[in-house]
């Protein structure tokens, strides 16, 4: 599903070239749940950037589906990107003035579907937040606000879910239901969740984790035994 192939990613600051990914290979199979780890500068962004077709290679290879991304135009980078890529970000990036479901419905009002509303609601049911879809992002807790984010990203369906520190605001329970909620959607789903973190005890709720280092990567193993997660009021 994903190929990454010697990927480097350069960017020219000033007089200076900065390696941000330096030869990467990494393969991710369709429906699976990894944990990108790393410390400040290793690269985890950068690749999370360029799997989620938010940026392109300088050379090397990113295979998405067996769409070779990087030969894309701008354009049809977005298309690829906004029907196959669904993101989760640590500050959640709510509009404060909106209720939960006008957030959620958000992505849709760039297209021409039917049914937002519908939609909408069905993507905060999936994440336990139907009854909270009136109430604006102020009225809710971190961990519900985390809640509307990932419906926001499900709202369109996509085959690939990337969050970005998703449980860095959090305290520990709420980290907690905001995992068991991303192994749901892999393990029920199908979906495929890729999770960007510097936490261990998070990359334990994983079945596989990727560790970066200077732009490469340094390390690829299975998870033995993945942590399961507990999610307190929603039915599944």
């Amino acid at each position: 599903m994903i190929e990454l192939e010697n990927v480097t990613k350069i960017y020219q600051m000033g007089n200076l070239k900065v390696a941000a990914l330096n030869g990467v290979n990494l393969s991710i199979g369709e429906g699976e749940i990894v944990a990108i780890m790393g410390r400040s500068g290793s690269g985890k962004s950068t690749m999370m950037n360029v799997i989620g077709c938010l940026d392109v290679p300088t050379s090397g290879q990113y295979i998405l589906e067996g769409e070779d991304v990087g030969q894309l135009s701008d354009d049809r980078l977005a298309v690829v990107r906004n029907r196959k890529v669904g993101f989760v970000f640590q500050t959640y990036n709510l509009l404060a003035r909106s209720t939960a479901l006008a957030n959620v419905e958000l992505p849709l009002l760039y297209g021409n579907g039917k049914d937002h509303r519908r939609r909408s609601m069905e993507a905060l049911d999936r994440v336990g937040l139907a009854g909270r879809a009136g109430h604006r992002p102020a009225e809710l807790s971190g961990g519900e606000q985390q809640r509307v984010g990932i419906a926001r990203a499900l709202v369109k369906e996509p085959t690939i879910l990337l969050a970005d520190e998703p449980t860095g605001n959090l305290d520990s329970r709420s980290s907690e239901e905001i995992m068991g909620i991303l192994q749901a959607l892999n393990r029920e789903e199908g979906i495929t969740v890729i999770i960007v973190t510097h936490e261990p005890d998070i990359a334990g709720h994983t079945n596989r984790v990727v560790s970066m280092r200077d732009g490469q990567v340094i390390d690829d193993k299975a998870v033995a035994n993945p942590r399961q997660a507990v999610v307190q009021g929603i039915e599944r």
